[in-house]
């Protein structure tokens, strides 16, 4: 049997590379206004899925539902993508490649811990009675996460000066076109 510890494993990678793509990556460059918009949707989105987990007994049906809702977050994680390479360093660039792998593993991981939320068993998943708590936490620290996103970066922060963030005041498309 496989031990449900080890799906802790891409939870743990994704808040950690998250972290660094937060608060190295987006405060060294700033966040341009569909940046600040997008990535709280993006987190909804997960949220969305570990709320279904948490409030729903996995049947074969509502497990189709979180496979629609995994697999929107997938695609919709990657709207921002094409306009990314256009302001991210590489090694920023490679970070998201490596965050959204991890994506689709994380919310496979929370599907095999979801039985476990509703005390069933999942055939080679050996649950050791803390999943529901972690999930409770996972969820609690993505709630803060969204909160962070939207009030910092939306009402909180503000560029120090027009040379500290070259693209504060500019229009998308004069943004577009410096990197052209």
């Amino acid at each position: 049997m496989f031990s449900s510890r080890y799906l802790v494993i891409p939870f743990v990678l994704q808040l950690f590379w998250i972290g660094v793509d937060e608060f190295y990556f987006h405060h060294k460059r700033s966040l341009p206004k569909w940046e600040r918009i997008g990535h709280p949707f993006d987190t909804i989105t997960v949220l969305a899925c570990f709320f279904w987990t948490i409030f729903v007994p996995p049947t074969s049906g509502t497990v189709s539902v979180y496979v629609g809702l995994s697999i929107f977050s997938c695609l919709f994680i990657l709207k921002d993508e094409n306009v990314h390479r256009q302001y991210c360093e590489t090694i920023e660039h490679w970070l998201h490649v490596f965050l959204f792998t991890l994506h689709p593993i994380v919310l496979i991981s929370a599907g095999f811990l979801w039985p476990a939320l509703h005390a069933q068993a999942f055939g080679f998943v050996n649950y050791q009675g803390w999943e529901h708590l972690f999930l409770v936490v996972t969820i609690t620290v993505i709630v803060f996460f969204l909160f962070y996103q939207t009030v910092y970066w939306n009402f909180i922060w503000q560029p120090i000066d027009a040379t500290h963030n070259r693209y504060a005041g500019a229009s998308f498309l004069q943004q577009r076109k410096e990197f052209k």
